[in-house]
């Protein structure tokens, strides 16, 4: 969080110089507070869109509360009628919700600390625009690293995969459903894909408008195609696990080859995470997918029993999805694979 509130600090103190030496504001609460607003302490957030709600929410706030404090004065009922009328006409025009709570707190401002006599609205909203664009341009000018950010969520993620077919492997081969139950119990959790989703927002949005990062627009081309791809091959891995820990309770045989080829097709997913952060050589990645299919077929459908059938054809499934992530089409990735037989 170091640079988000590096950006913060400096931002919102230029923003209250522009304000008051620029511009002559004598009180611009608005403008640093916009700026703390714009760049939150998050990260992945869409700033651009926080902009435009910010000075939405506030010029609604602003414009119900002079308004009506102007005419009716400053006092507890006067307090909430303002409040609810801002908070509904913002509701009424289709506001979300950060422009409905900045046009609540905006309209609170005005009723009570900031009377309609001490400065213009106008004045106001300006501020809140100005602490925006400042926001912004702190990001773009300190942006620090966010592509470093999505390769190193995305080897997260895609570790998260290849434990999961490796766990798969491990599980068959000890025959311990043990084995099975953690892993679909750690592979249930949404947070390493989260993760990868919101640093991959915030480097699209930070590529585009920060200059020193748009020449790694093609690396993060890269991971937003692989995204779906890569979310499909998770789920299937727990609908794999699934099946795994029912055919190890149910005492089901599975192909001699099937760990050998889960644990290849791991292989794939943590060379895919390489590839994606460094533009790498895919065919590779593609190679050792199509080993893993190779293998399990070749083995034999020597298996009863339903759950262990669902594995092996959840495995194909897992292959299609990395090679959908390499950058091939639904109808590629599976022509891609030898035929089952």
């Amino acid at each position: 969080m170091g640079l988000p509130i590096l950006q913060c600090s400096i931002a919102a103190a230029l923003a209250w110089l522009v304000a008051t030496e620029v511009f002559g504001h004598g009180r611009p609460f608005f403008a640093p507070i916009a700026v703390v607003i714009c760049i939150g302490v998050g990260f992945g957030q869409q700033r651009l869109r926080r902009v435009v709600e910010l000075v939405v929410g506030v010029s609604v706030g602003i414009g119900v509360g002079d308004l009506l404090i102007s005419q009716i004065g400053a006092g507890w009922w006067q307090l909430a009628l303002v409040l609810g009328l801002a908070m509904t006409t913002s509701v009424l025009l289709g506001g979300g919700t950060l422009v409905t709570l900045q046009a609540a707190s905006s309209a609170i401002l005005v009723a009570t600390l900031l009377p309609p006599d001490s400065t213009g609205g106008l004045d106001r909203m300006l501020d809140a625009l100005i602490g925006g664009l400042l926001g912004l341009a702190a990001i773009a000018l300190l942006p620090g690293d966010p592509p470093e950010i999505v390769r190193r969520r995305g080897q997260e993620l895609l570790g998260e995969l290849a434990a999961a077919l490796t766990a798969a492997a491990d599980a068959i081969s000890e025959r311990d459903r043990t084995i099975a139950q953690e892993a679909l119990r750690r592979a249930r959790t949404q947070k390493a894909g989260d993760d990868y989703r919101d640093a991959l927002r915030a480097a699209r949005e930070i590529a585009a408008i920060s200059p020193l990062h748009r020449r790694q627009r093609t690396m993060i081309e890269r991971y937003t195609r692989a995204s779906e791809p890569v979310d499909l091959a998770l789920r299937n891995s727990r609908v794999l696990l699934r099946r795994t820990r029912a055919a190890l309770a149910d005492d089901e045989t599975f192909p001699r080859s099937l760990p050998v080829a889960l644990r290849q097709l791991a292989a794939a997913a943590t060379g895919l995470a390489d590839a994606l952060g460094t533009d790498g050589d895919v065919a590779e990645v593609r190679e050792q997918v199509r080993m893993a299919a190779t293998v399990v077929d070749a083995g034999g459908i020597e298996h009863t029993g339903f759950s262990a059938t669902v594995v092996t054809a959840q495995l194909r499934s897992v292959a299609v999805d990395l090679l959908q992530a390499t950058g091939l089409s639904h109808e590629q990735a599976r022509g891609f694979l030898p035929s089952m037989g």
